[in-house]
């Protein structure tokens, strides 16, 4: 098995949001802030070959659906669909995706399902050839989201994920879609039901790590994000994740650490939790099954 990291469309966002309850004289110290209080985040997907024969992406990133207003409104730097061009970089297309594995249906995260904004013309879906993987309770939220993240979502991606014909649920640890290959776990602290995939491998396999850890300075148990649904809940779901993954040896793949895409678990001896052996990027990364 092969895997990539691919960039999607990037963002500025304003980093009070995006640490919480944290100070500025502290998160500044991690991602340098300009002059609007903007943070740079990427928007990023991962995609395996040759996983059990199949070709599969996780997540899509944010995408270019949004009108020109939309898009300045939520800082989203380029009006084309990047994700389509990384994927040509790497050498593939939309067409050769078998599975998209969507942690959550957020726009960031899943914007990139549909086909770039043009005036006049309807939201048009990609991948024809995928099935679409979303965790059944999150699905729920997405159908009726509370009035809390209801901006968060796309309404028009419900029912053209729905009237696809190749949308399936998973309320388990596995998918039909892709075996025992990949093991899900739930987390309910950022949305409910937003799904942890890990590539299950030798020695250590990769998990998605979504929205619960963005990138290595959420990787510290007590910053969360102004985002975040339940952050307490977030925080144990955290400590919990981060022992697992450093004692079974699994790696942690970031989408919103715009200079690490992968990285491995540490921990000190007063208990804090850090990343080691970074990877800026994944290009044909080798991965045992």
């Amino acid at each position: 098995m092969k895997l990539w990291s691919l960039l999607g469309n990037s963002q500025r966002l304003d980093g009070g949001a995006m640490f919480g309850n944290a100070p500025r004289a502290v998160w500044q110290k991690w991602i340098a802030p300009d002059a609007d209080n903007g943070i740079p985040l990427a928007c990023r997907c991962l995609l395996a070959e040759d996983l059990d024969g199949r070709t599969v992406l996780f997540e899509t990133g944010i995408g270019a659906f949004f009108e020109p207003k939309l898009r300045a409104r939520y800082g989203v730097l380029e009006d084309r669909h990047v994700l389509l061009d990384s994927l040509a970089a790497a050498g593939f297309s939309h067409e050769d995706i078998d599975v998209v594995v969507l942690s959550h249906l957020h726009f960031d995260h899943a914007g990139g399902l549909l086909a770039a904004w043009s005036e006049g013309a309807a939201p048009g879906l990609l991948f024809p050839n995928a099935t679409f993987v979303v965790g059944a309770r999150h699905w729920e939220r997405a159908v009726q989201p509370h009035p809390r993240d209801r901006a968060s979502f796309i309404p028009e991606l419900v029912p053209l994920l729905r009237d696809s014909g190749r949308l399936e649920l998973v309320d388990g640890a596995h998918a039909k879609a892709l075996g025992e290959h990949v093991r899900f776990e739930v987390s309910d602290g950022h949305t409910p039901g937003l799904l942890l995939a890990e590539i299950v491998a030798d020695g250590g396999g990769v998990v998605f790590c979504a929205d619960l850890i963005p990138g290595r300075p959420w990787v510290h148990l007590p910053i969360t994000m102004g985002y975040d649904r339940y952050p307490e809940l977030l925080i144990d779901e955290k400590r919990a994740f981060l022992a697992d993954k450093l004692a079974r040896n699994v790696r942690l793949f970031f989408t919103h650490d715009s200079a690490c895409a992968m990285a491995a678990v540490a921990r000190d001896d007063g208990g804090r939790y850090s990343t080691r052996d970074e990877h800026a990027e994944l290009a044909a990364w080798p991965l045992a099954a």
